[in-house]
């Protein structure tokens, strides 16, 4: 693993494989509610996929704080770093995706979307795609702290248009259909309503004629990315060669 600058103030960790050429690669986006969380989250998934031939970049990116939001910083903070990819040695530019868990999908679909970034595949684990539909849960669970207000800079009732714009399932239409997709999350997670996250996107993303598969990972719920791959129980290692075979034919 070598950390490297990406942008001014901004890390990333790259996992390489060892074997000479160019690799296809993945750009890792963290969760954390936009507020909190680092590249580490990724520590275990890098040496993994290295092992395996495929590069991984596991971003920092600005994190949204009390009086100071992160939209949209944080997502052309994401370009930055597939730019920077891609220019790297050993990085096959044709073959990069992005991956990212809970608010880290959310940025990694918005840039995945973006016709111009014209990366390959998407894969979202317990992802926030519908803003509004996420504001109106975080009103309800956790009122004292809503994130997605934070992090967007403004209430739903305040800039509806800000909620619709930074919405991936805004941006699922045709003639971005080339993206192949990965939807991943547990059936027992009760911080992102699967039901107006994930199914909602995944029915626009039919909807547009786009590549896309689901994994419903068994009995689990929210904050799992980032633990070990070694607990041949744990709910990584249960999606470790489902995420292997879609890589494999779509990266």
């Amino acid at each position: 693993m070598t950390e490297l600058q990406y942008a001014a103030g901004l890390a990333g960790d790259l996992y390489l494989p060892t074997k000479p050429g160019k690799h296809p690669a993945l750009i890792a986006v963290h969760g954390g509610g936009w507020q909190t969380g680092d590249k580490d989250f990724y520590q275990h998934w890098g040496p993994y996929l290295a092992q395996r031939g495929y590069a991984l970049f596991s971003i920092n990116y600005r994190l949204a704080q009390a009086g100071r939001k992160s939209y949209p910083e944080a997502v052309q903070e994401v370009r930055a770093a597939l730019q920077f990819l891609r220019e790297r040695d050993g990085i096959d530019a044709a073959r990069i995706g992005l991956i990212g868990d809970s608010a880290g999908a959310h940025l990694a679909a918005l840039a995945a979307l973006e016709e111009k970034t014209k990366v390959k595949a998407f894969i979202g684990v317990y992802g926030v795609y519908d803003m509004a539909a996420q504001w109106e849960q975080d009103l309800v669970r956790r009122p004292l702290d809503n994130v997605t207000q934070k992090f967007l800079g403004a209430a739903l009732v305040e800039d509806r248009r800000l909620y619709f714009e930074a919405s991936p399932l805004s941006h699922a239409t045709v003639e971005r259909n080339k993206l192949a997709c990965l939807l991943i999350t547990g059936d027992e997670d009760d911080v992102v309503d699967r039901r107006t996250q994930t199914d909602a996107f995944l029915r626009a993303l039919k909807q547009a004629g786009f590549f896309v598969r689901t994994i419903i990972v068994p009995g689990a719920g929210h904050f799992w990315m980032s633990d070990p791959l070694e607990d041949v129980a744990g709910f990584p290692a249960v999606l470790a060669p489902k995420l292997m075979r879609f890589l494999q034919q779509r990266l």
